[in-house]
């Protein structure tokens, strides 16, 4: 999988590169309201809003996983709870009897 990693990045690194040099041409970004304009070059535009999609997805994606990750700590503590009562009920079993023999297999 590290193979296919290392050949794909830089052939995508290069496709980026091949992307921003032919598109050096200045846009003009200007929103309805408001009366500024801002001169980029498209290919700054373009990986921005790539950069800002993305971004805004993995925020979607972490707020949509909040609810697994509480679950997962929630079974960590009751896990927790429970060894620790296991331990302490081998601890009590230690002192008061001696080790149960195992059963006889069936079959």
């Amino acid at each position: 999988m590290k193979v296919l990693y290392w050949f794909i990045l830089p052939l995508f690194m290069v496709l980026l590169a091949d992307f921003a040099v032919s598109n050096r041409e200045a846009v003009d970004i200007g929103l309805w309201p408001l009366v500024h304009v801002i001169q980029l070059p498209l290919y700054l535009l373009v990986l921005l809003a790539l950069a800002c999609g993305f971004i805004v997805g993995e925020l979607v994606a972490w707020i949509a996983g909040r609810h697994r990750r509480h679950e997962v700590r929630r079974r960590g503590r009751r896990i927790e709870a429970l060894e620790r009562e296991l331990a302490a009920t081998q601890a009590r079993l230690g002192e008061t009897a001696p080790p149960p023999t195992p059963l006889p297999a069936r079959g």
